[in-house]
């Protein structure tokens, strides 16, 4: 049966919060859609929109299951489920809205989704890297995008004041709105760079980023739904290591003299030991394991 003759009936036939629950798993299993922009399922992607096309809490599924829908409500919810179908459009973009942990943040296609191990790291105050937190004056987050690590930053490090740059101008103006929506715009400055070349000057007690760094096969072989998510934020060349050669090559002369660097590079840990024999990479422990994130600091790079 063709798609569109799936949510055609579903109009007239589908009447409960459990039946679109249901009906959306199995459109989203038939589809066989990919799951990696805040869901790691389809069940758990089905509640999230189906409860925030709804209005409802969003971790409260369970006394709503058996509740009627109103017409209206079952054509929105159709709505969205049909575009996250038909599209592949990630859910983040379907509803304007990312989480890394307990911060919320606005997104649209003008921005890579939010996802980032360095988010767990900044939630523990990079201990035991930075013994004091409120000493840590001046912070750097290249490649900010949402501007949502800068803004994990500025909690963690109350006492600093944050640049958070971009070469895309339409990203920082997502991460403006962020910033905004967290009363940060006097302790976070967006600047608009290629990585360091318009930070003339500047020097910092820490600097993070979360580059490209996306293979060119990789890319390549993406799944459909980080077609929606800009180029630029995605692959870096053809080892996925074009952005992080960069930023290893500048860093010593941004950092202050017991300063550090901590990048996130994907699944390009041996390469870019390979590739770099000489550095003293200290690799991070996040949920995943220990292959993702690295440290470094400024006397290492020099």
């Amino acid at each position: 049966m063709p798609l569109k003759d799936y949510f055609s009936q579903a109009e007239q036939n589908l009447y409960t919060v459990r039946d679109f629950l249901r009906f959306a798993l199995s459109r989203f299993y038939h589809a066989k859609l990919f799951f990696g922009h805040g869901s790691t399922d389809a069940y758990d992607e089905a509640v999230y929109l189906i409860l925030h096309t709804l209005h409802l809490p969003i971790d409260t599924l369970a006394p709503f299951l058996d509740a009627h829908l109103t017409p209206i409500e079952r054509v929105d919810l159709l709505s969205i489920l049909e575009r996250r179908v038909e599209q592949r459009i990630p859910a983040a973009y379907l509803t304007h809205e990312a989480f890394l942990g307990d911060y919320r943040f606005y997104v649209d296609e003008r921005v890579i989704v939010p996802r980032s191990f360095i988010a767990e790291l900044l939630r523990q105050q990079l201990s035991p890297w930075i013994s004091d937190p409120e000493a840590v004056h001046q912070v750097l987050d290249l490649c900010t995008g949402s501007g949502c690590l800068a803004i994990l930053c500025a909690d963690t490090f109350p006492n600093a004041h944050i640049d958070a740059v971009d070469l895309s101008p339409e990203a920082l103006a997502v991460a403006r709105r962020n910033v905004t929506d967290y009363e940060l715009d006097t302790q976070i400055e967006l600047i608009e760079s290629d990585l360091f070349t318009g930070l003339s000057g500047r020097k910092y007690d820490l600097i993070i980023s979360n580059p490209p760094y996306v293979d060119a096969k990789s890319v390549a072989a993406l799944p459909q739904e980080y077609l929606h998510e800009p180029k630029l934020s995605l692959g870096s060349g053809l080892d996925g290591l074009d952005a992080t050669r960069i930023i290893l090559q500048h860093t010593a002369e941004h950092l202050s003299d017991n300063g550090i660097l901590i990048v996130e590079i994907g699944h390009n840990r041996d390469i870019l030991e390979a590739a770099y024999p000489k550095l003293p990479f200290t690799w991070l422990d996040v949920t995943a394991g220990d292959q993702f994130v690295f440290m470094l600091h400024r006397n290492d790079l020099l």
